[in-house]
Formats: C-alpha cells, structure tokens, sequence
C-alpha cells in the first residue's frame, strides 16, 4: 500500500502545491511587474506547462485512491473521511475539466488575436476557479489528516 500512497501524495503535491504557487506567490508579483498583455502571455505559458501535470496528478490521485479504497474493502468498508477526500476531489477535477476544456480555451482564442480586455476577463474567471479548487485542495488534505488520526 505504500507505493499507491505515495503516487496520491506526489499528485496532491503536484497539483495543490502548484495552484498554491500561482495563486499566492506568482500571481500577485506578476500582477505588480507585468503589463496585462505580457501578463497574459506569461499565464498562458505557465498553464501550458502546468495543466499536463494536473491531467497526470488527477489520473494518479483518481487511480491511487480508488486502489487503496479497493484494498480497504470498498466503498462500503471505508470510513467517513475517505468519502468525504473522494467527493472533494471529483468536485476539483470536473472544476479542472472545465477549466481547461472551456476557460482556458477562451483565454488562448483571446490571446491569440489580442483582445486583452477579453483575455483579462476569462483570465479573472480562472483565477476564481483555481482559488476555489485551492481552498478545496487544503480542505480535502484536512479531511485526509484529521479523518486518519482518529
């Protein structure tokens, strides 16, 4: 069990320790030193590069986790915690789907024919979205510590 732990953990590190990067460190110094354009293009690359490893953390957390609920028995054979880190984590992957599948397709149809003002709206609406699965990253790892301690 402990190589199927340790693949869930790398793809929450992976994926909530990224968002928790661009969201409270990046963000906010690109803000600062960037003009919106460039601004733009800089996320534009850095969701380039950081989407493919949220697909693979997603396929490694999905697989780990319904693996080692499989070894504990199942669904039926688990606690209430275990639930509770499943629902969290469907929920932040269908808000990844659509991320990618649908605002991040309007950023780059945006950016590529430089209307900035639209780019800077569906960038704001990003943003909200991987602040909201930030929040609910950091919630599922509580429920993950606190549910296994007791």
């Amino acid at each position: 069990m402990k190589i199927p732990l340790f693949l869930h953990l790398l793809g929450v590190v992976i994926w909530v320790g990224g968002m928790f990067f661009a969201y409270m460190v990046l963000r906010p110094t690109a803000a600062q030193l960037l003009e919106p354009p460039l601004r733009l293009k800089l996320w534009h690359g850095v969701f380039s590069r950081f989407f493919p490893w949220v697909f693979l953390s997603v396929g490694l957390i999905l697989a780990s986790g319904l693996y080692m609920i499989m070894q504990m028995g199942g669904f039926m054979a688990v606690r209430l915690y275990i639930h509770l880190m499943f629902a969290l984590g469907l929920v932040m992957m269908l808000i990844f789907i659509y991320v990618f599948f649908s605002t991040f397709k309007k950023l780059n149809y945006h950016i590529t024919r430089e209307e900035w003002s639209s780019a800077g709206i569906v960038l704001g609406q990003i943003r909200l979205l991987i602040g909201i699965n930030l929040i609910l990253g950091m919630v599922t790892i509580t429920v993950a510590v606190l549910g296994g301690s007791t």
